[in-house]
């Protein structure tokens, strides 16, 4: 089955993070576009993650029928950024919302539109539970991180997606995206420069 959601065009790369709440994703996303860019001069942005910007507007989480539409904007905002860079990295992409939906509301309706549209990404990265909570106004809150994880990890290795687990704090953490991404990045530097 095919993604019902916008794919990324070919030819551009998409690095998908990924992770439970309170790993780092964003921190992580916006961190590792900065460095790409640095490092190879690639258009590069970072996509961040639509839950969050409709869980603040919401003031509220959302209901399993409105997992669908938040997974569709997340994609439709990674493919209109690929249009327009040779590299995205995207603050969570629908796997993480079908992973949510499975969580919470024992549904997997969205598993395999989401694991479709996840093979679009060049790489996924993981992010590790090896950071300290941090409480905020839309996250459910540390017992929530160990069944997101595994769900992930059980999608990943289901879905047959390459991924890497990134670990460490601060610059560590940065740099063990880095190490995952750079054989990526020097096929994308070879195309640009063609």
């Amino acid at each position: 089955m095919d993604a019902p959601w916008p794919e990324p065009p070919a030819g551009a790369l998409v690095v998908a993070i990924v992770g439970a709440e309170s790993t780092g994703k964003s921190t992580l996303a916006s961190a590792l576009a900065q460095r790409i860019a640095d490092d190879t001069g690639l258009a590069t942005c970072w996509v961040p993650e639509y839950l969050r910007t409709w869980c603040e507007a919401a003031g509220r989480t959302p209901r399993a029928d409105e997992q669908a539409a938040i997974a569709a904007e997340q994609a439709s905002r990674i493919s209109a950024a690929a249009q327009r860079h040779a590299v995205v990295v995207a603050d969570t992409t629908p796997l993480v919302t079908t992973a949510y939906q499975q969580v919470l509301f024992q549904d997997t309706g969205l598993d395999a539109a989401a694991q479709a549209w996840q093979r679009r990404c060049a790489l996924t990265l993981l992010t590790a539970l090896d950071l300290p909570w941090q409480a905020d106004a839309v996250r459910d809150g540390p017992h929530s991180q160990g069944p997101l994880d595994a769900r992930l990890r059980t999608l990943l290795v289901g879905g047959g997606h390459t991924f890497a687990v990134v670990r460490g704090r601060g610059p560590a953490r940065l740099e063990s995206a880095v190490d995952a991404v750079a054989p990526l990045l020097r096929g994308q530097i070879g195309r640009a420069h063609v």
